[in-house]
């Protein structure tokens, strides 16, 4: 059992590894920080992605083609447990100019399930 201090330093560690692994579209790397199936919703939409084979593909077409890549703004924990960690995160997104084309708020879950940390659902407020 982690203690909640040990489950927040795993979490950020997560997230952490989910952004370097986007902005070098690594899909094995970036499917390893999700549990799947996984869930995200924007505004009342729910997305389900029952395995990592569309995963990438989906996020370069949401984020559109003018993305180059993503920083988080700021993480906050919210609330903490052994084993789930809620996280306020402001997202930013980039174009190869490094101009930002996307500033948005976003709730990400978090948990530690099947022996690894890994985000477990996300709500976005960024533009469906």
């Amino acid at each position: 059992m982690n203690s909640d201090k040990s489950a927040e330093t795993s979490a950020l560690a997560i997230m952490q590894q989910h952004l370097d692994a986007l902005n070098a579209l690594e899909e094995d790397g970036l499917a390893a920080t999700l549990h799947f199936p996984h869930y995200r919703l924007v505004d009342v939409n729910l997305d389900f992605w029952p395995s990592k084979d569309r995963y990438l593909g989906d996020f370069r077409v949401r984020a559109g083609g003018n993305w180059a890549r993503t920083a988080w703004h700021s993480i906050t924990v919210q609330r903490a447990s052994n084993n789930k960690v809620h996280l306020a995160v402001r997202i930013n997104r980039f174009d190869a100019a490094d101009n930002l084309i996307a500033d948005f708020d976003s709730l990400w879950v978090i948990t530690h399930k099947h022996g690894k940390w890994a985000a477990q659902f996300r709500s976005s407020f960024a533009a469906a």
